[in-house]
């Protein structure tokens, strides 16, 4: 606006030759452009006075000072008067109803402040009869040119920002309902940690009694090697429990520490059975992390475990190891049948799964996506019908060579 009234008001004096004061009028521009450069500084350091506030002192300095042009300029016979529309648009879309009502206001006031105190410009009146084309009706074409542009600019940005603003609530009201299913489902293995804990503990007992009947009085070996299994198993279901009491949905919470690739899917693996698990790591020296080792443990071992039961009874899945820009990628592709793009659209969500009734809870998926956007990485899926599925954790972490060991190229299967 600053540049469209130094045009004007430079095209009315040098070229069309009316007599304006000019260095007067030069004043406005000159208040425009200070005005916003100390608008934009004061909205980086806000203090005190809030932003609308602040906007609505601006939008009457620049009514203002649009007045101030119009009464050196012919006043109500200048057609550059259609300008205040600008201002009451830009207030309707961005500031509160009593907020727009007031510059309403002081624009009516203004106008009607451009009947009495202006300075006459004979070439600007409606009714001038000079030679060439009538000036007044010249500048209301132009005027009303340039209030339809400046409004549909500023109404086209104030949108967008607006389209921007909601979504950014959309994904926040997202962030939000995830954290309220995180804190149900630790509630609910806090719960199901204490209830299951008496039964275990039957369970152990009996064991250990079957155990001791079977090597003392029955000497069946067979026996006794399923109880102590049965108690081994009962060990490993009340760690696992301790584990969800103690941290619940959260395993991101867990404190980080660094760990080799190597040792890491190690540990995963031997989670399944080893001629069903193929390991591809790059080639080169094996990769040091520094990551919540057991929670990234936990993800990997859910991921597998769905690659494996999307596969046939006897096909192998791999996981393979890429070092990215930002950090380390773990890629379990299967050989299953793949999913369609509504499945892929619905993966990760809570409680949604495509297994058998009583075969999983749809939890493990997406535990792991909500670790890896809590640790700034992401859990994404490729698929095809027919052709299997990756599904690849990306995970942000400084990846460093180990010096300690050997150069080279290895691999676990």
């Amino acid at each position: 606006m600053a540049v469209g009234q130094a045009w004007a008001i430079g095209i009315a004096h040098f070229m069309l030759r009316i007599d304006v004061p000019v260095y007067w009028m030069g004043l406005g521009p000159i208040l425009l452009v200070s005005s916003n450069l100390w608008l934009a500084k004061r909205v980086r350091r806000p203090a005190g006075i809030s932003t609308s506030t602040l906007l609505v002192w601006i939008l009457a300095l620049d009514i203002l000072s649009l007045t101030g042009l119009l009464m050196l300029s012919g006043g109500s016979s200048n057609p550059f008067n259609l300008l205040y529309l600008v201002h009451i648009a830009l207030a309707a879309i961005i500031l509160t109803k009593r907020q727009t009502w007031a510059l309403v206001g002081l624009s009516i006031s203004c106008f009607g402040l451009l009947f009495w105190i202006f300075r006459p410009v004979p070439e600007l009146d409606i009714h001038y009869a000079g030679e060439g084309s009538n000036l007044h009706v010249t500048g209301m074409w132009i005027s009303f040119t340039l209030a339809v542009l400046l409004v549909a600019i500023y109404a086209a940005r104030i949108s967008q920002l607006l389209r921007v603003h909601e979504g950014t609530l959309l994904h926040m009201q997202a962030e939000l309902a995830r954290k309220d299913r995180l804190a149900s489902l630790a509630t609910l293995a806090a719960g199901a940690a204490h209830e299951l804990n008496t039964p275990l503990g039957t369970i152990a007992i009996v064991a250990k009694e079957l155990e001791r009947f079977a090597t003392l009085t029955s000497g069946d070996h067979a026996v006794a090697e399923d109880s102590r299994l049965i108690r081994k198993e009962v060990d490993r279901c009340r760690k696992i429990l301790l584990r969800m009491s103690a941290h619940g949905a959260e395993p991101a919470g867990e404190a980080a520490e660094t760990i080799e690739v190597r040792d890491l899917l190690d540990y995963v693996c031997s989670e399944f059975p080893r001629e069903r698990v193929r390991v591809e790591l790059p080639r080169s020296a094996p990769l040091s992390l520094r990551i919540p080792v057991h929670a990234v443990q936990q993800a990997l071992v859910a991921l597998l475990k769905n690659a494996l039961d999307a596969s046939g009874p006897t096909s192998q899945v791999s996981i393979s190891v890429r070092v990215t820009a930002g950090g380390v990628a773990f890629v379990v592709t299967d050989r299953g049948k793949g999913m369609s793009p509504e499945i892929l659209r619905r993966v990760g969500e809570p409680f949604f799964t495509t297994k058998d009734p009583n075969q999983g809870m749809g939890l493990g998926t997406f535990l792991a996506r909500t670790l890896a956007e809590r640790l700034g990485g992401s859990l994404t899926f490729r698929s095809s019908e027919g052709g299997g599925t990756s599904a690849i954790l990306a995970l942000p972490s400084e990846v460093r060579s180990s010096l300690r060991v050997k150069a080279g190229s290895w691999r676990n299967a």
